[in-house]
């Protein structure tokens, strides 16, 4: 169904966004729930249960595919809860305050269902009243429950006695497995780059391949962050006869969660690098996988079907807003860490909500927090990171590891461990100390080491915690991902103001100096280039150093790219422009400066 809003929340955490549509799918908003925690999906089942009269009938770890199953059985209870959500507001009358009304109001005012919402207002009770209301509730749409799997978190599983199941198994197959055999008929979106088994198993489910009519039940979507990514996964997809639905983009630095940096490229380029070969990839990737679903004797697809493109991480204004949708055609956006501020739609502790409202820029920072050895979006005020420098105080540094979704370390263990473990932090310590290093390294060494945080408990605490639910173990330190954008968002906000916001009917941003988002960005690269160089600087090879050159290279021609993009930027006053023509300036001469070694 056509979709009436112009964005989108994506997943945030593993908890922040997993009761989100039950909150807004019903005003046609479309999020995205996290599907790899499956015994938080299992307590949130039994909350929500009650809701559509539903026996709860837990699915224990002992039980044959239990993480599929709860997978699915968590994702059929949220569509039903969702359907039941929409077919009330349907049939609600038109009064001032409720959920109908609610509906239309927060729809852009440039839609041609607020057009008819807003001229049915203004008549007086009668036929055409009627009529026109009639219509109204027809137009109703319910926002995605779209899914999202992190492609790198796909550990594979033992049983008790050590055997590794076959991979089926794995964490990643298993959920996709899940949302494939749910009800529902959305998208699965794939982060974290490319898993050759996830992507080997998607076409044995035939939700995700074509019926007679072209018709997707299931759908894919991919979030990259360059268009080479994209065009090399949507090449390998289509050779299997998957069609790419969606590629999301994401800024690789200004965003939340993990920081996937580019070799330097920024958003502008890489969108205007997907703008311009918009309807090329697309009647490639069809060609491809038209050739492939006949060689499986499915039906093809007759025409091209529609490739949205969509971008998110760091939007912070309306007229940002509006121009990425604008003059790269993007077909949505997606916006995520202001959400976090919105009880309505996010689930965030009370703690760490108000934690979040009152923070200061420094508050945010990328971190190397994550077992996974990617640059972690983080937040120093919360519970989980005090936690850390509390059992370093003790001398206690590390997490007991139950959930194991991050095991990836094999240094010390045969089977995968997880880097920010105890087990694993005690052996890498004791490795340390027994390597005589200068006091200085080793004290450098050591901080990189206990920064590591248990991610798997910290980013679901949240959740249970905001719901009045025990997490287990007693583990209720909150990690929370946000990106450096909130930093400009401060206090608690309504879901109607932050819609408002994005939209333009209101401004939520607070008095911190903001740039715009291009530059805020730019501003990142060019720090982590710096952070890069001075850490490969003593040790430099020949690889690197044609990595730095052509970060430096990539950094250049973007910013010639933006300048040469302000005019374009019409919404914009002469100020903010002029302004934006100086930092680029600026920005411009610090990098040319830049040294690299020979």
């Amino acid at each position: 169904m056509a979709k009436q809003h112009t964005f989108h929340i994506p997943v945030m955490g593993l908890g922040f966004t997993m009761e989100t549509p039950i909150k807004v799918a019903r005003y046609g908003i479309s999020s995205v729930i996290s599907i790899i925690e499956d015994e938080l999906m299992e307590r949130l089942r039994e909350l929500y249960s009650p809701w559509v009269n539903d026996s709860f009938a837990p699915i224990a770890p002992h039980e044959e595919d239990y993480r599929a199953r709860r997978i699915a059985s968590y994702l059929n209870l949220v569509n039903r809860i969702v359907k039941q959500q929409i077919e009330t507001l349907r049939n609600l009358p038109f009064s001032l305050g409720n959920d109908l009304v609610k509906y239309f109001e927060l729809l852009p005012d440039d839609s041609p269902v607020k057009f008819i919402y807003q001229k049915m207002t203004t008549l007086e009770d009668g036929p055409a009243k009627v009529e026109l209301q009639e219509q109204l509730r027809s137009e109703v749409r319910v926002g995605a429950i779209d899914v999202n799997i992190m492609s790198k978190v796909d550990r594979n599983t033992y049983t008790k006695d050590g055997e590794m199941l076959p991979k089926e198994f794995s964490d990643a197959l298993s959920s996709l497995r899940g949302f494939a055999t749910s009800e529902l008929e959305s998208s699965v979106v794939f982060s974290a780059g490319y898993n050759p088994r996830l992507y080997a198993y998607i076409d044995t489910f035939p939700d995700f391949l074509p019926d007679e009519t072209g018709r997707l039940k299931k759908k894919i979507i991919l979030k990259v962050s360059d268009y080479r990514s994209a065009l090399t996964q949507g090449k390998i997809l289509a050779k299997k006869g998957l069609w790419v639905s969606e590629f999301r983009i994401e800024s690789g630095l200004n965003c939340g969660g993990h920081a996937f940096a580019t070799d330097g490229l920024l958003l502008g380029p890489i969108m205007e690098e997907f703008k311009n070969n918009r309807e090329a990839l697309a009647t490639e990737l069809w060609t491809l996988c038209n050739q492939a679903l006949l060689a499986k004797g499915v039906p093809t697809f007759a025409t091209v079907p529609h490739l949205r493109i969509t971008v998110q991480g760091g939007i912070g204004t309306a007229n940002e807003n509006q121009f990425l949708l604008d003059y790269y055609q993007a077909d949505a956006t997606g916006w995520g860490s202001p959400f976090l501020l919105v009880p309505e739609a996010t689930s965030v502790d009370e703690v760490t909500l108000h934690q979040l409202a009152t923070a200061k820029p420094d508050d945010y920072y990328l971190s190397h927090a994550s077992p996974l050895g990617i640059p972690f979006n983080n937040f120093r005020k919360s519970s989980a990171h005090l936690q850390i420098e509390k059992r370093i105080a003790k001398n206690r540094p590390g997490s007991p590891c139950y959930k194991k979704f991050l095991v990836s370390n094999t240094e010390f263990t045969e089977i995968p461990i997880c880097a920010a473990s105890r087990q694993y932090q005690h052996l890498k310590i004791k490795q340390l100390q027994e390597q005589g290093l200068p006091t200085t390294d080793y004290e450098t060494q050591l901080a990189t080491v206990v920064e590591k945080d248990c991610l798997c408990e910290g980013l679901g605490a949240s959740a249970l915690l905001k719901d009045g639910l025990a997490p287990a173990h007693n583990l209720k330190a909150v990690s929370v991902c946000p990106g450096p954008n909130l930093a400009y968002f401060s206090g608690i906000f309504s879901f109607k103001q932050m819609v408002d916001h994005i939209y333009g009917r209101t401004n939520l941003l607070n008095s911190v100096k903001r740039s715009n988002l291009f530059v805020n960005e730019l501003r990142m690269y060019i720090d982590y280039f710096e952070k890069d160089l001075k850490k490969n600087t003593e040790q430099l090879t020949a690889k690197k150093l044609r990595s730095l050159q052509l970060f430096k290279a990539n950094l250049l021609e973007g910013i010639s790219y933006y300048q040469r993009l302000i005019p374009h930027l019409k919404n914009e006053a002469e100020s903010y422009l002029n302004e934006m023509r100086a930092e680029l300036a600026q920005f411009e001469e610090a990098v040319q400066q830049i040294v690299l070694p020979v």
